[in-house]
């Protein structure tokens, strides 16, 4: 035991750390779990949390789950950016929540008037709403606990329900995906089972992915929770304004465990490389650099390691696997040195995995202790979602590493949704032409939406690096018209003849592209808070412009 230990930190208005310790920690979820008992939430009526990453938030959703009561982060953007409340009500009707947190009232009242019903309280951390109750933070922290936080707490059951994570809702309206207490510990086992060292030396977490999705409200959060770490929250994003925060906090903190998306590392190798110290502080403790979201390109891959050796004079485990939020999400993962990205590993111990030929592929099934019973309240979707053996269909394609030893792994051919035929008949295993395409533009690229379904050749919307084209444009050329400088694309060109050259077929090679100028929409789900980019989504809003890449449309890209 080590209560005085930090458990989680966060940055106050002024830059300072605020920090919580384990001790500190048990005297919250008692004071809170007694508010939550005596405002009569259950999973029936859970919390909602609408609350950015912060410690209230971990405070507060650690108090439910103590006492039983299920917790659900929900995405802000539903509330904040969002062109209207039809998902935050969707999400809300769900649920049917017996009280939220928010970090401001004042900014929240418009969607808490939208979305959640007049008679739920909400417990805010500074400002008023006219619409709702609103409970102080600290009037909330200030309940003594009797006996009924123990009462509650020791009749938690392995199967009892720990919170609701939704999916993304870039298909339709987000679902609730039931984890219950078993799935969340199972993983946590799994986890130690690949990676034993975090037994003996406390792991030390900078992440910045939000608690909405199960890759770090999960598993990244749940792992300071088990091992006995500290997690510092960093309020930075990949994003050219928001790594600046990211590369403050980790030029202070060494982090053991690093998740990024890979644009966030592009973001981070470009600083270190004129940061010595930065790097130096990166690389101090470090033991494992995850990513995910999206394909890495080769070339952050090798700087990456290049950067690792400078500073320690070895190599650091980079690595990447496969999950979703019904999977916990820890499910298959890599744990050998690679010689390049693109390995998710093998099924973590205590896990079934079911291969169910697709094609020339095969599709990914999962059973075992991690896996969700279920959506909330929804058994029809549910029952669509497992098969007869019930094994969770994850809707995801792998191809072996190598067929004669399944151990080396499997590799990612795409999610079985987005693939599609040519109108030749051939399928086109839309996420790995998507990683290769990252990886032949060298940068200037940060993702594809590939194009062609039921047509004779295949055709990419390319989503700009607007960083690395400004290095080729001319001065002052506006970010919208950076495409068009010639040097750009003359770039651009150059690199689409290189990968026409190299396709192996019909299926593999695009023929011509386009730049998007206009960004991708978070409220329209073509991208995730977390920066992942959903191809049918862009495709449903962007069909006249995905046609256009067939006619004479003058910013139209071809092979030389």
């Amino acid at each position: 035991m080590a209560p005085g230990r930090v458990w989680m930190a966060q940055r106050d208005d002024a830059g300072a750390w605020r920090r919580v310790t384990y001790g500190d920690l048990a005297e919250h979820v008692k004071a809170l779990g007694q508010w939550l008992l005596d405002c009569g939430l259950s999973a029936e009526r859970p919390l909602a949390i609408l609350s950015e990453n912060s410690l209230e938030h971990a405070i507060l959703a650690l108090s439910a789950q103590y006492v039983g009561i299920p917790s659900a982060a929900i995405a802000p953007a539903y509330a904040l950016i969002a062109e209207d409340y039809g998902k935050l009500s969707s999400v809300m009707a769900q649920i049917t929540p017996g009280a939220v947190l928010v970090d401001d009232a004042t900014v929240y009242d418009p969607a808490l008037r939208g979305g959640v019903p007049t008679d739920v309280p909400v417990i805010a951390l500074r400002g008023m709403a006219n619409s709702h109750r609103i409970v102080p933070w600290d009037e909330v922290r200030a309940t003594s606990p009797t006996d009924a936080v123990e009462k509650a707490h020791n009749a938690i059951a392995p199967d009892t329900v720990a919170k609701f994570l939704f999916t993304s809702g870039t298909t339709g309206n987000p679902k609730a995906v039931i984890q219950t207490n078993r799935m969340l510990c199972a993983n946590m086992v799994q986890v130690a089972d690949c990676f034993r060292y975090m037994t003996e030396e406390p792991p030390v977490f900078v992440d910045w992915a939000p608690w909405n999705h199960t890759a770090s409200g999960n598993k990244t959060f749940n792992m300071a929770l088990w091992f006995g770490g500290t997690f510092y929250i960093d309020e930075g994003k990949p994003s050219p304004t928001g790594i600046k925060a990211t590369i403050r906090n980790l030029s202070e903190v060494s982090p053991t465990w690093y998740f990024n998306v890979p644009l966030g590392y592009e973001a981070l190798v470009a600083a270190m490389w004129n940061d010595t110290a930065l790097r130096d502080t990166f690389f101090a403790d470090l033991k494992l650099m995850m990513y995910a979201g999206a394909g890495m390109a080769t070339h952050t891959w090798r700087e990456l390691e290049e950067l690792a050796v400078m500073s320690t004079g070895h190599r650091v485990l980079m690595t990447t696997g496969l999950g979703a939020t019904e999977t916990g999400p820890f499910s298959l993962f890599c744990t050998m040195p690679q010689d390049g990205p693109g390995n998710i590993g093998v099924p973590a111990r205590g896990l079934t995995l079911k291969l169910v030929p697709h094609g020339d592929r095969f599709e990914a099934r999962l059973k075992g202790p991690n896996i969700t019973p279920g959506y909330w309240r929804n058994p029809s979707l549910t029952a669509e979602a497992f098969d007869g053996d019930g094994f969770y269909r994850l809707g995801d394609a792998l191809r072996f590493v190598d067929p004669a030893d399944p151990a080396a792994g499997f590799r990612f051919d795409g999610r079985i949704a987005e693939n599609f035929k040519l109108s030749t008949g051939t399928w086109v295993a839309v996420g790995p032409l998507r990683a290769q395409l990252l990886d032949q533009f060298g940068g200037l690229i940060r993702d594809a939406v590939i194009v062609g379904e039921d047509r004779a050749s295949l055709a990419a919307l390319l989503v700009p690096d607007l960083t690395q084209m400004r290095r080729l444009a001319a001065p002052d050329t506006p970010d919208d018209a950076l495409h068009a400088d010639e040097k750009v694309r003359r770039a651009l060109v150059a690199r689409l003849t290189l990968h026409a050259q190299a396709a192996g077929g019909s299926a593999s090679r695009v023929t011509r592209a386009m730049v998007l100028t206009a960004p991708l929409s978070l409220a329209a789900g073509e991208v995730t808070d977390k920066g992942s980019v959903n191809q049918r989504a862009v495709l449903r809003h962007r069909a006249a412009l995905a046609d256009s890449i067939y006619d004479d449309h003058p910013d139209v890209l071809r092979p030389e």
